[in-house]
């Protein structure tokens, strides 16, 4: 499955647009590491924790997504966007969405 954020696909050409795929997850912070991550906000410098944490929701939210896209027949999702939404203290939401199409090489 082509996946990319350009809205066309260098060397193909969209045959069909199949409509929006998604896929999401919500993802809640696991309370010892944000102990951790309150000292390191003390000391400054990078939050692995959370950097990990929020990865591993994008590549779930995509996967979720290129499944959509593949249910609806597409061989490609192009025009790709996260957002990002804070559900509640501790928890968030990874959206992951794009135009599901099937392409062909030129």
């Amino acid at each position: 499955m082509l996946v990319s954020n350009l809205e066309t696909a260098p060397g193909h050409r969209v045959t069909a647009h199949l409509g929006i795929a998604q896929g999401s997850t919500v993802r809640a912070k696991h309370a010892g590491k944000d102990i951790l991550a309150g000292l390191k906000n003390i000391v400054g410098g990078e939050l692995k924790a959370y950097t990990d944490l929020m990865q591993e929701a994008r590549a779930e939210a995509v996967a979720r997504m290129t499944d959509e896209a593949r249910a609806l027949g597409a061989n490609a999702v192009l025009n790709v966007r996260f957002v990002t939404t804070s559900i509640t203290a501790g928890a968030a939401e990874i959206l992951a969405y794009g135009s599901a199409v099937t392409v062909e090489p030129v």
